[in-house]
């Protein structure tokens, strides 16, 4: 269950577009869109596109392979009756109980975190080092991985507490309530994740004085976007991917480039990109996709409500889970919105894309740079797939492809700009 809400609360806090390479120009008598992308699109070649391919395609069946590991995980620990005997370790330790499910979801989340670890290294450290994607060693990995589990014996415990309160005091509609439950933590994690947590794994120091700062506070300046605070954190020390960000909520609003953005582009990329970051904040899409998310959680909950409880009328007591509200119950909640989430991967994908797609015309529109984002796409080829098929991209991509980016660019720029001029990207960089 903490893995389906960390993967909200990424969801909700997705902010990231990347960029790269030099180009040089040759005009031509008719700007012609197709042509114009392709000499964009066609910088992938070789060695290096099938790399990316490789690399995005096997993405597709980690979704499907992590989702059974979980699932398998959370069986074992029913299976071998340990929910049952942490539930009975909280039990001992105290006789309250609201405070038990606490308790109990300590040695669960560490039993899971060990189980899966084997799997976490491979997909996110050596597979990560493979494809040339990740920069640090097993050692500075392996303490973020720690951070991270920090955080959840922090986090998860009061998720729990609170979910299996709702149960116990709403025994036939607690999927609603829970639903709220949920959606006010995603409230608290955009809320309080820029200023606790994010420093907890980047060091983050004000974004200089000078003309692109300055052009980065005009854009903001434009929509009445605050921009007091103008951060660059040092993510290179784990990977060269760039990205930016405007994230929290209220008071701990805050816009924050990597420095892979600053190091590796030029100001027309970075400019393309905060306008696509700008745009989510303009366009609401934190707001729409709290609620989406309050909706899609919502109808995994009310799942796990017909079908729980049918679960543990049949393998309860071989489990030792008394009932729905019994903290020995959360691996079957596990279990099942796992099973619902991966059934949903489509659907949520699509949703997400069709914010990025609108965020990507909103950052056109505002930095008016479209070779720069048509750059900033191309970059997307160091680890996603350049040119899906359409019913692969709909499938799998939460963000548009780079090829639909780079075409989204190119119109743009037939329509937009006087006298557009032809761009011979020559052959696309890899850093």
């Amino acid at each position: 269950m903490f893995r389906i809400l960390m993967l909200c609360i990424a969801a909700a806090l997705i902010a990231s577009l990347p960029a790269e390479n030099v180009f040089a120009q040759s005009s031509a008598p008719a700007f012609d869109v197709e042509q114009a992308s392709r000499a964009y699109i066609d910088t992938l070649q070789g060695e290096e596109l099938e790399k990316s391919n490789s690399y995005f395609q096997g993405g597709y069946w980690l979704i499907l392979w992590g989702a059974l590991i979980g699932i398998l995980v959370d069986f074992l620990i029913l299976q071998s009756r340990f929910s049952a005997r942490f539930r009975d370790w909280a039990e001992r330790v105290t006789a309250r109980k609201w405070l038990q499910p606490a308790l109990y979801t300590l040695p669960y989340i560490i039993a899971g975190f060990l189980l899966t670890l084997p799997w976490t290294i491979y997909t996110s450290f050596f597979r990560e080092r493979q494809y040339g994607l990740l920069n640090q060693d097993f050692g500075a990995w392996f303490g973020e991985q720690m951070i991270g589990l920090v955080i959840s014996l922090i986090m998860f415990p009061l998720l729990i507490m609170a979910i299996l309160a709702v149960i116990r005091r709403a025994p036939k509609t607690w999927w609603i309530w829970g639903t709220g439950v949920i959606t006010i933590f995603l409230f608290i994690g955009m809320l309080l994740g820029p200023v606790f947590i994010s420093p907890l794994f980047n060091d983050y120091s004000e974004m200089t004085d000078g003309p692109m700062r300055d052009r980065i506070v005009a854009m903001a300046a434009e929509y009445d976007i605050p921009a007091k605070n103008i951060y660059v954190f040092n993510q290179s020390k784990q990977h060269k991917r760039i990205s930016a960000n405007v994230s929290g909520i209220g008071p701990t609003i805050r816009i924050s480039l990597n420095d892979n953005l600053l190091e590796r582009t030029d100001p027309e990329e970075v400019a393309a990109v905060m306008g696509h970051e700008l745009g989510h904040y303009v366009l609401g899409h934190t707001w729409r996709t709290v609620l989406i998310l309050a909706l899609i959680i919502g109808l995994g909950l009310f799942v796990v409500a017909r079908f729980a409880p049918r679960l543990i009328d049949r393998y309860g007591e071989k489990w030792g889970v008394r009932s729905i509200s019994d903290p020995a119950a959360i691996p079957i909640l596990s279990l099942i919105l796992t099973l619902f989430f991966l059934a949903a991967t489509p659907a949520l994908n699509s949703l997400i894309r069709i914010n990025e797609s609108d965020a990507d015309q909103f950052g056109l529109d505002s930095a008016q740079e479209p070779d720069g984002f048509a750059k900033v796409a191309m970059r997307l080829s160091e680890y996603r797939k350049i040119e899906p098929g359409p019913m692969e991209e709909m499938l799998f991509f939460d963000h548009p492809s780079g090829a639909t980016r780079v075409r989204m660019a190119m119109q743009w720029k037939a329509d937009n700009v006087e006298n557009p001029e032809m761009i011979n990207p020559g052959t696309l960089e890899q850093e």
